[in-house]
């Protein structure tokens, strides 16, 4: 029947216990990675605020960060993962060696001279970026942040290339636990460092941070290569390769697909610095806080079920790859739909428990919990976009995604454009999430046709309704009981931290009470999950 899933008709999905445990061990290190990332952001925030000279770094850091991802990190392990994946279920396993080193010399080669380039023009390049409200003086500070920041290109290019390779043999704990360590690293440079600036040049405490936090994540992927017995063939590189060729075919879509993705982030800093010099970094924090339930679930997801993913499209086993992305979707939408409820309903609460100190003050809280409130509509569809453009990556069909992506592209600068002058900060924000919807919606429309006309809609979309009943409950307990609290207790950091956890942690048991209660597969799956773990440390 077309309505079955899979594991319904008797096809359990292939790996399930081992995908179940990766991702969780994925998400629990990721999870602490997001929450290392907050602290790093109240650090800045308490340090920084919302200020012209924090959205300079802010919009010094975004425009690596998106050269990163045209050309290095995500990009790269994307369209590196299928090929060397297919190299290791034909066993040609010294093939697959070959290729990524191969690809370790193309990176050096390229990202270097990248780097260099970008360093020199960077005067040119960087101060069209910002509007009216940037003065000169922030301009000049923000060419030099973005200098000493740009050598990331180069360290996360090889740092994808690895973490593909890690992934591809199913090892995803080193590649979720570097990230913890680059946020403390950063933390630590950025405390012993800032005293030795002065003024806004305390910035560049930060920025020395990020290059060292990306130093070390790099240098911890090395030690689990050789654990795995794998090694680099230095001997007989063929850039004629046509696996090399293949890669680099793969990575052109899946470049622009992902570059248009976090464009859509620079664009709103661009356009928000025509508003205010305070609100790009206040669309910023926010991102941080909306990120914060992503990494932990939906990143977490799809990147545990990309190699998974990978190995059913070199077999051709559609049956399973419908199954695995249906799963994989639901689960996404279980776990972010009440993370977009939390954020909605207590936005300024969150907001001023966890950035409200130092120079960050209370209109800064207001700026940032409103971009968060919009931000949430976008949480559940941002989330399932990373699973669904990934299954498009392991089928090896990377031009649909990007056309897409260009397309959502348009939306949200011609939303944004619209919305800014009479909504402001409010403006862009919602652009990224009609944006994010219609990316959803095309993804589904076209890989449904990818894979025989059939995605399991149906049943993700009766399980979505049950989860918006659920949700609504869970927005009416928080929100009742943080506001309960918050008038009896007040507004001190003990207080606040009882209000505002009280709130989330009473919504999410009644969410998991309603989503039990409405028969929510999924819910069900993880309850059965816990259960079994108990009775083994029992």
């Amino acid at each position: 029947m077309a309505g079955e899933t899979r594991a319904e008709q008797g096809h359990p999905i292939e790996g399930a216990p081992r995908i179940a445990r990766n991702t969780a061990i994925f998400s629990i290190l990721t999870g602490l990675s997001r929450i290392a990332g907050m602290v790093r952001e109240i650090v800045a925030s308490s340090y920084f605020g919302t200020g012209g000279p924090a959205s300079a770094f802010t919009v010094a850091f975004q425009v690596p960060n998106l050269v990163r991802s045209l050309f290095a990190d995500a990009a790269l392990s994307a369209a590196f993962v299928p090929v060397f994946t297919e190299l290791l279920e034909q066993g040609k396993r010294r093939d697959a060696y070959r290729l990524a080193s191969t690809f370790v010399v193309l990176i050096v080669a390229a990202l270097t001279a990248v780097t260099v380039f970008f360093v020199l023009v960077a005067p040119v390049i960087m101060p069209p970026l910002t509007g009216k409200e940037f003065t000169r003086e922030l301009d000049h500070l923000m060419v030099g942040l973005s200098q000493v920041l740009f050598p990331i290109v180069l360290l996360l290019g090889l740092n994808g290339l690895l973490v593909g390779i890690l992934n591809a043999y199913d090892h995803f704990t080193i590649p979720a636990l570097a990230p913890l360590v680059w946020n403390f690293v950063i933390i630590g440079v950025l405390v012993v460092l800032k005293p030795a600036f002065h003024g806004p040049d305390q910035l560049y405490a930060y920025a020395i941070g990020v290059l060292a936090g990306t130093v070390v994540q790099l240098a911890m992927c090395v030690p689990v290569l050789r654990r795995l017995d794998f090694g680099f063939e230095w001997k007989g590189i063929d850039l004629r390769d046509p696996r090399v060729r293949q890669v680099l075919t793969l990575m052109l879509p899946i470049t622009l697909s992902l570059g248009l993705i976090n464009f859509n982030l620079f664009i709103n800093s661009v356009l928000g610095s025509t508003v205010s010099e305070a609100v790009p970094r206040a669309i910023d924090v926010a991102f941080r806080l909306y990120m914060l339930p992503q990494g932990m679930f939906s990143v977490a997801v799809a990147t545990v079920l990309f190699p998974a993913l990978a190995r059913l499209a070199t077999r051709r086993d559609y049956d399973g790859l419908r199954a695995l992305t249906g799963t994989g979707t639901r689960q996404i939408f279980l776990l972010l739909i009440p993370a977009a409820a939390c954020t909605l309903v207590l936005a300024t609460p969150i907001t001023r428990l966890v950035y409200e100190r130092g120079a960050f003050g209370t209109d800064s809280t207001d700026l940032v919990a409103e971009a968060l409130f919009w931000f949430s509509f976008s949480l559940p569809f941002a989330g399932v976009n990373l699973l669904l453009t990934r299954t498009f990556f392991s089928l090896q069909r990377p031009w649909l995604p990007t056309g897409l992506g260009a397309a959502t592209l348009v939306i949200n600068l011609v939303v944004a454009l619209a919305l800014v002058g009479p909504f402001g900060i409010a403006g862009i924000v919602v652009a990224t999430a009609v944006a994010s919807a219609a990316m959803t919606a095309g993804q589904a429309y076209y890989l449904r046709r990818e894979l025989g006309g059939r995605l399991e809609l149906a049943e993700t979309l009766r399980a979505i309704a049950r989860m918006l009943v659920a949700a609504a409950v869970l927005a009416a307990v928080a929100y009742l009981l943080w506001r309960g609290l918050d008038e009896a207790l007040g507004r001190s950091l003990p207080a606040q931290i009882v209000s505002v956890g009280g709130g989330l942690t009473a919504g999410i048991v009644a969410y998991g009470a309603v989503v039990l209660m409405l028969r929510v597969t999924e819910a069900e799956q993880i309850r059965e999950l816990v259960r079994s773990r108990l009775r083994r440390a029992g």
